[in-house]
């Protein structure tokens, strides 16, 4: 699994002009190719008048779904120049879709190529980009008159506390990467007296 991985911070869309032709890329953070494929569609249906919708996308934190298409363009102009992108940029969860409304002056291959392929790099770089980072999941369990001071402490250290629940005792979910456990073990024993317990559970990606 990748430690840490690039995607949009949010969806949007952004406009290039190449020879008066008109290239808008709408970019957007897809969980599943699903998301994909009905971003992919919304877009579409929005530009239903536009000469070409091409597109591409990137699914997983290790790239593991990669597809693309030149939408009637040359093979190999649009959404492969697309898609290396954004592999590029090492962006993953993200799809683009490049709607052209063709200006009347024909490109040529490298044309396109440089279009489709920059207006993707323009958008990333208009819309901003997030790092999302692999944490170990864990829950530590701590008696009410420590859970604050616990609690507190984890945030001002900077930890990431997702959830906190109060019952007989105290639950705090945490996340952290995996190379802190064992340290952060030692800590909280120091810190509750050897009181409270550190339970390591499944993991997940969190903005860094």
């Amino acid at each position: 699994m990748q430690d840490e991985y690039r995607t949009v911070a949010h969806a949007g869309v952004h406009e290039t002009e190449v020879n008066r032709s008109r290239f808008l890329c709408a970019l957007a953070p897809a969980a599943t190719e699903r998301e994909a494929q009905e971003f992919i569609a919304s877009v579409r249906k929005e530009h239903a008048d536009a000469t070409h919708n091409c597109w591409a996308y990137v699914v997983g934190a290790d790239a593991g779904v990669q597809k693309a298409s030149d939408d009637g363009e040359p093979g190999g102009t649009a959404g492969v120049p697309m898609l290396q992108m954004l592999l590029r940029r090492d962006m993953r969860y993200v799809v683009a879709v490049v709607t052209r409304y063709y200006g009347g002056v024909k490109l040529g291959a490298g044309g396109l190529i440089r279009a489709y392929g920059g207006a993707v790099g323009e958008a990333l770089d208009a819309l901003g980009t997030r790092t999302r980072r692999r944490f170990r999941l864990g829950t530590v369990t701590v008696d009410h008159q420590r859970a604050g001071k616990v609690e507190n402490d984890l945030r001002s250290t900077g930890r990431a506390v997702r959830e906190v629940r109060y019952g007989e005792q105290v639950t705090i979910e945490i996340g952290l990467p995996d190379s802190e456990v064992d340290a952060f073990r030692a800590w909280l024993a120091d810190v509750t007296a050897g009181t409270a317990r550190f339970e390591p559970g499944g993991e997940a990606y969190g903005d860094v």
